[in-house]
Parts: structure tokens; sequence; C-alpha cells
């Protein structure tokens, strides 16, 4: 069975947005995020920005919790479903829950790739690959600069 979330060559070529599972938007931006935000925050949240490979905070964190976007505190992943991928970014192979991801594609550098967002604030939270383990087989590759952890108690 194909999961829900995932996107169809036939979506791209149609140059559709994903996001009948995404919740209603709140909290896009104010008027003052940039000068809220450190710069690498804003650089990757709203400037589509990643942080170098292998350097994020949770890249090799097997804290139980939940991952929440920086932006605005929305609950994204678990930490089961976080898994080390080798690719030197936090990867997950499923969201905390289906609405919370909003994907589109992302042709920039040169790639053809699907970008992965926030469904609630728009954040930039990386790209979501089919190569990821089961039960969905998809890898959310997500920049850690975009996350905070919440640790389970």
């Amino acid at each position: 069975m194909v999961p829900s979330n995932r996107i169809t060559d036939g979506d791209l070529a149609k140059g559709t947005r994903r996001n009948a599972m995404a919740e209603e938007k709140s909290g896009k931006r104010t008027p003052n995020e940039e000068a809220t935000y450190r710069k690498s925050n804003y650089y990757i949240t709203r400037q589509k920005g990643r942080n170098r490979r292998t350097t994020g905070e949770y890249q090799g964190t097997q804290t139980p919790g939940t991952t929440n976007v920086f932006v605005g505190g929305k609950p994204l992943f678990r930490s089961e479903t976080k898994f080390d991928s080798g690719c030197g970014w936090p990867s997950f192979y499923a969201p905390a829950k289906e609405k919370v991801i909003e994907a589109e594609e992302d042709r920039s550098h040169g790639m053809r790739r699907i970008e992965v967002k926030c469904s609630r604030c728009d954040a930039h939270l990386g790209h979501v690959f089919e190569d990821g383990p089961q039960p969905t087989g998809l890898r959310y590759c997500i920049n850690s600069v975009a996350l905070n952890l919440d640790e389970d108690r």
C-alpha cells in the first residue's frame, strides 16, 4: 500500500502542490521574524537554506521525545521514527501525524526533489526521498536548525 503522504511522478508532472493533508495555516510570518531568529534559523526556515552535512545538533541524538518545528513549536516527528540514514542530517521515516508536513516540488540547484515544510507556518524543513525503511519507504531528511527536541519525561 502506498502511504497517503507520498508524492507521485504524476503529481510532479502536473506541478501540483500537495497540501490536501495540511492543516489550516496560522502564524505564517511575523514582521520582526528576521530580527528575532538566529541568522541560521532564519536562513534555513525562511530562505530555504540548509545546515552543513553532519553539523546539526540533532543528527546523532537518540534521545526519546518529540521533534518540533523551531518556528512555531508544532510537533513534527517522534523519536521512534528516527533512523541513521548515513546522509548527514536527522532522518525520519514518518511524521508524528499525517497533517503536519506539506510537500512540494523543488527544482533548485539543478536537482528534482521534494521539499517538506511545516503545514502550519510554512517553515522549510528539508526534503523527503523514497529510499527510507519500512513501513513507509520514505526518508525525511531534515535540517537540525529547523527543529527543537522536546524530550520525553
